[in-house]
């Protein structure tokens, strides 16, 4: 019988599963620089093992997260541009949190000529809780105006000089959730487009150190 998957085994095996990797030299990575195909290389290998041990509902393009029932999406992505994309639902993402826990793997790739193999150091396994995976410059922004006893339409000109992907309707929704219940700190850098854009470096920095934000290894 396999195990039902939880949170805490999860992060417990992309701890293991970082440090074996750093160890393991790939011929289908040598010579790739192309970083979704290393991300999708990891991504699938990850989920291979844990199918093995454990039982859970795998993710899919389709359903969006790489583990749905926990609430949590993998992201790979480079040391030296620890960044990647995800799925736009609403501009209210920057400000309360993708709504989904992010489970990093932040590598830096080496090729051995000798071997003709690829390696992957897996410099930080990072899991971010979905409390902490709004934007760091709104979240920290609203939460100085709030401090300063502002009303619903600073929080609105704020929205607008941060250009938030809102139209007037939701901007006026969102200024009054604001006001009812101020958002929690985000660590994430969002930029907008057609698909949000993550940037992880703030993450990498304050991993361990404050809450949310835990270093697996």
């Amino acid at each position: 019988m396999l195990r039902p998957l939880t949170v805490s085994i999860l992060q417990q095996e992309a701890a293991k599963f970082a440090r074996a990797e750093a160890r393991h030299a790939e011929p289908s990575l040598f010579g790739v620089t192309d970083g979704k195909a290393v991300g999708t290389y990891l991504e699938h290998k990850f989920q291979t093992e844990l199918q093995s041990r454990y039982r859970y509902a795998r993710g899919s393009s389709a359903k969006g997260i790489d583990f749905p029932e926990l609430e949590v999406d993998v992201k790979v992505t480079s040391i030296r541009q620890p960044q990647s994309s995800c799925p736009f639902r609403s501009g209210r993402q920057k400000i309360y949190g993708l709504g989904y826990s992010l489970l990093v793997f932040a590598y830096d790739k080496h090729d051995d000529e000798a071997t003709r193999t690829g390696r992957l150091e897996i410099h930080h396994t990072i899991f971010v809780q979905r409390e902490q995976t709004a934007d760091f410059q709104t979240t920290s922004g609203l939460r100085r105006l709030l401090e300063s006893k502002a009303n619903r339409d600073d929080i609105l000109a704020f929205f607008q000089e941060r250009l938030l992907p809102v139209d007037e309707i939701e901007a006026g929704n969102l200024a009054d959730e604001v006001l009812r219940s101020p958002p929690q700190l985000g660590y994430l850098t969002i930029s907008n487009a057609l698909q949000w854009r993550l940037q992880y470096s703030r993450v990498i920095e304050q991993a361990g150190a404050v809450g949310g934000i835990l270093r697996l290894k």
